[in-house]
C-alpha cells in the first residue's frame, strides 16, 4: 500500500503538470495570434486579408507597405521623439525612486513613517485629470516635453516595489561599511547599488514601456506635431486615416485604400519592434525583480 501510495502522487503531479502547460499553451496562443496575425498582414495582400484568406501565413507576399514606412518622415520623428522621451523619462525617474525608496527602507530614518503614509496615500486619492491638466498649466510646462516626462516620473508603486527590494538587503552589509569609514552616501553608491540591478531593471522597464507606449498624455499636452511621440502618429494613420508625408502616390482610389491598409499593418509592427528586442535583454532580472518586491514586506 505504501509503494502504490507513494506512485500516486508522481502520476498526479504529471496530470496537473500536463493540464496546467496545455492551458498555458492556450493562453499564449490566445495572446500571441493577434500580434502575429498583424505580422503576416503586414506582408500580405489587402484584399488577401479582408476576404479572409489569411489565417496562419501571408498570402500574396508584399512589402510595399514597408516601403511606404521608410519615406514616411512623420514615423522617424515621431520614433526620435519617443526614444528621446523614453530615455529621458526612465533616467529622471530612476533616479528619482531610488533616492526616495532608500531612505524610506532605513529604519533609523525618522520621517520614515510620515512619508511612506503620504506616498501610499497617492495610490488611493489623486487628483485626475482636469487639476493635473491645470496644475501643468500653472507651471508652464504646455506643449514641452517635461509635461511628459516629469508628471509620472515618480509613482507609489514603483517607490514600494524598490523600498521592499532594499529591505531585504542584509543590514549587516551597510553597518561594516560604516565601521570602515564609509559614508551613507558611499554605502548606497557602492554597495546598495551594486546589488539592486534586478529591481533596477524592472522599474526601468516599467517606466520605458509606458513612455514608449503613451499617447494620451502627448494627446492634451501637445499642440506642435514636432513634439508628438510615435503613438500620436500611429494613432492618426489607424483611427483618422491621416498620413500626410506617407507618399502614396496612386492612380486610383482603390489603389490608395490598398497602400494604406499595408501602412496600417506595417506601422504597428515597426512601433513594437524595439520594445520587443529590449525585453530579452532584461529578462533574467524581470522575475526575480517581481518576486522580491512583491512577496517580501
Amino acid at each position: 500500500m505504501g509503494k502504490r501510495e507513494g506512485l500516486s502522487e508522481p502520476c498526479s503531479d504529471k496530470i496537473f503538470n500536463a493540464i496546467n502547460n496545455l492551458f498555458l499553451l492556450v493562453v499564449f496562443l490566445i495572446i500571441a495570434y493577434p500580434l502575429y496575425f498583424v505580422v503576416i498582414a503586414s506582408f500580405s495582400d489587402p484584399t488577401a486579408v479582408s476576404s479572409g484568406e489569411v489565417v496562419w501565413k501571408p498570402a500574396g507576399f508584399t512589402l510595399a507597405g514597408y516601403e511606404r514606412i521608410l519615406k514616411f518622415n512623420q514615423i522617424w520623428l515621431g520614433y526620435r521623439n519617443t526614444i528621446f522621451y523614453a530615455v529621458l523619462g526612465t533616467a529622471i525617474s530612476l533616479v528619482l525612486t531610488i533616492t526616495l525608496a532608500y531612505p524610506l527602507s532605513r529604519k533609523d530614518f525618522k520621517l520614515r513613517n510620515p512619508l511612506m503614509m503620504m506616498v501610499a496615500f497617492t495610490m488611493f486619492f489623486s487628483g485626475g485629470m482636469i487639476p493635473t491638466y491645470l496644475c501643468i498649466s500653472e507651471m508652464g510646462l504646455l506643449n514641452t516635453i517635461w509635461a511628459v516626462v516629469l508628471p509620472g516620473a515618480i509613482t507609489a508603486n514603483h517607490v514600494i516595489i524598490v523600498r521592499t527590494f532594499f529591505q531585504g538587503i542584509p543590514r549587516e552589509l551597510t553597518e561594516a561599511a560604516a565601521i570602515d569609514g564609509c559614508t551613507n552616501f558611499k554605502a548606497f553608491a557602492h554597495i546598495v547599488l551594486p546589488l539592486s540591478k534586478a529591481v533596477v531593471a524592472v522599474i526601468a522597464l516599467y517606466v520605458a514601456s509606458s513612455l514608449w507606449n503613451g499617447y494620451f498624455g502627448p494627446m492634451i499636452y501637445f499642440n506642435d506635431q514636432d513634439l508628438y511621440p510615435l503613438q500620436l502618429f500611429l494613432r492618426q494613420i489607424l483611427l483618422q486615416n491621416d498620413m500626410q508625408g506617407a507618399d502614396i502616390s496612386a492612380s486610383s482610389v482603390q489603389e490608395e485604400q490598398y497602400i494604406a491598409q499595408l501602412i496600417r499593418y506595417g506601422v504597428m509592427i515597426v512601433s513594437t519592434v524595439p520594445m520587443m528586442i529590449l525585453y530579452p535583454f532584461i529578462q533574467k532580472y524581470f522575475v526575480k525583480g517581481v518576486m522580491i518586491g512583491s512577496v517580501k514586506g
